[in-house]
Order: structure tokens, then sequence, then C-alpha cells
């Protein structure tokens, strides 16, 4: 039985990957942390009025999250993490801070579950997963969307050439502007497109054109009233010559589609990337002039990607292929912010 606590009572732990945890077998919830002043503020003593309010507010999401799913409540994420009580952790936590809490839990022996993306470069991937090889433990990135039914089915229409030869994937991943305060806007918590919804679409444009991919132009749009880029492009091909082009924003309406056009016809899908669980997903398939609308299948993605993060751990084969994964999806990000001429620190 794996045992796992959770760094951070975050939302994305209290509403999809709890529910799914519950569904899985071999893994045991044990606990949830939350920050303590120093994780938070760098300080232990002398807190102001409204850094007091936020360690209040913390401890309250904490205790409701217990309240709702059990286990117990620890007082700062390396209590968590060093407990002798657990063997992995999930870590829900703005980018920024993911391979600070992956080093502290590989260094303690625990297997790592951690949310895209697993860092904010290369150079500190990098340097998480060869932590990971050394201990050999499980480092595991969260893209959840990667194991849903449809994009096997996907690729076995594709394979099946009805559509032709492909010619272009198009693959797009955008939402309305969310809460204010929300790290995905605040730049030095690793926050920005590119590193949100742009990595949904640049890691399934690696997965449809396999090994050779590489971004060959990008961009990235940042406006006035933020503090980080809130919209881009890129453009990706691989040894065949096929191309990927992916768009992607946190401002825009939304869209989560991909589209293949092939030389004899297209498909299209409107949910590649959020397929809530139980959602019948569909494809249109376009050919001669003639829509056929096909059953991709339902599931669960993070139940899936859980049920991998086990795997990981029961199987050596597997966990280096998560390294290698881990390490394609930053070379890719790393690709587009040298296109850009930027980068990210």
């Amino acid at each position: 039985m794996i045992r796992i606590g959770i760094v951070a009572p975050a939302e994305i732990a209290f509403r999809r990957f709890m529910p799914a945890l519950k569904t899985v077998e071999g893994i045991q919830y044990i606990g949830v942390a939350i920050y303590n002043s120093f994780e938070r503020f760098g300080k232990t003593e002398e807190l102001s009025e409204q850094e007091n309010a936020i360690i209040q507010r913390e401890i309250q999401k904490g205790k409701e999250f217990i309240q709702e799913y059990g286990g117990g409540l620890f007082y700062s994420y390396e209590e968590l993490i060093c407990s002798d009580e657990i063997d992995a952790v999930y870590i829900p936590l703005p980018p920024a801070l993911h391979d600070i809490y992956t080093k502290l839990a590989l260094a303690h022996g625990k297997h790592v579950l951690v949310e895209k993306p697993s860092s904010i470069s290369l150079e500190r991937t990098e340097e998480i997963v060869e932590l990971a090889r050394e201990k050999e433990l499980v480092l595991f990135e969260n893209y959840m969307f990667a194991y849903h039914k449809q994009i096997s089915s996907l690729k076995d229409i594709i394979n099946s050439g009805k559509i032709g030869k492909v010619r272009l994937y198009s693959l797009k991943f955008g939402f309305p502007k969310r809460a204010t305060g929300d790290f995905r806007y605040i730049k030095n918590m690793g926050g920005g497109s590119l590193l949100d919804a742009g990595g949904y679409t640049l890691k399934l444009a690696g997965m449809l054109l396999g090994e050779s991919a590489e971004v060959i132009c990008a961009t990235l749009n940042q406006e006035s009233e933020y503090d980080v880029d809130i919209c881009g492009s890129a453009t990706l091909i691989n040894d065949e010559k096929i191309t990927a082009q992916v768009a992607f924003g946190m401002d825009n309406a939304y869209k989560c589609q991909m589209e293949v056009w092939g030389s004899l016809g297209s498909i299209r899908t409107e949910r590649i990337f959020t397929a809530p669980p139980g959602m019948q997903t569909l494809a249109i398939i376009c050919c001669n002039g003639q829509e056929e609308i096909v059953e991709l299948g339902e599931d669960d993605t993070f139940k899936k990607s859980i049920e991998m993060f086990c795997q990981c751990i029961d199987n050596n084969q597997e966990r280096y292929t998560s390294y290698e994964a881990i390490l394609k999806q930053a070379r890719l990000v790393e690709q587009a912010m040298t296109k850009i001429g930027r980068a990210h620190v």
C-alpha cells in the first residue's frame, strides 16, 4: 500500500485529486499540509496583522480539507514531507515552488506526483530528474489529459489512413481570465500562459509528432495590465516534416480544440484537454464533403494519472519513461522560450 500526503489544500487537490484518489486501489491518503509562517513569509516572528490573517485562512482551509476527506493535518509542508507516515507526496503548489518541494521530498525518500509544469525552467527540471534517478524514486508530472482514452482513439483513426497523410495538427487551449490573485498571473509564482495553457498544447504536440518534435518559432503577448505573458502561439515540426501549430491563452474565449488536417480529410474534437469524468468525447470526421460523428469514449483522467503514478512506483521501466517524458516537455517549453528570446527565471 502506497501512503500519500498532499502538500497544500489547493483547489485542484480538493476538487479533483481526492475524489479520484478514493477510486484507486493500492494507495492510501494520509493527510494534508498547510504552510507555516516561515514557508509563506520567510519568518516566524513579528507577523503583521495581514500576514496573521493569511496564516489563519490557511489553517481554516486545512481543517475544511480534513473535515471533508479525513486524514491528518500537518502544520508545515516540511513536516509532511519528512514524515515516516508517508511514502509519496502530491504537490499542487504554484509552479515556482514545484522544484523546491520536489527536491525536499526526493531527498527524504518520497516518490513525487507533481502538478504541471514540473518546474519553471529546463535547468531546474534536469536537476530534479537527476535527483530522482539518483534516489531511484518516481517523479511524475501530472499532465493527466494524456491518459484519456480519446487520445488513443484519435491516434487509431489517424493511423487507419481514413484522413490520408497528416499535413497539420492544430491545437488550441485558452480560457477566460481567472480571479484576482490567481498564481497564473503572478510572475514570481511561475505564472504565464506558456507555462500554463501552453504546456498542454506543447505536451500534446510532442506526443503526436514524436521524439523528433522541435519548436521552430514562437510568440508571446504581454499586455500592460498583466505581469506575465497572457497568450501565445508556437509552431513545431518533426523529422517527417509534419507540422503542429499551437495557440494558448489565459484571457481568451474558451477553446479546447484539436484538429487534424490530412490529405483526404480532417478530424476535429472540442474537449481534448479538459473532458470531465463521465463525458462522452466526440470527434467530427470530414471526408469527401461528408461529416461523421464518432464517439471516442469516456474516462477519468485524474484517476488514470494516479494509477500511472502507482505503476511507476512498481515498475522501473515506467519510472524511466516518466523521467524522459518530463525532460522532453521541459525541452519543448525551453525551445519556445528561446525562440522568443526570453529566459524564464
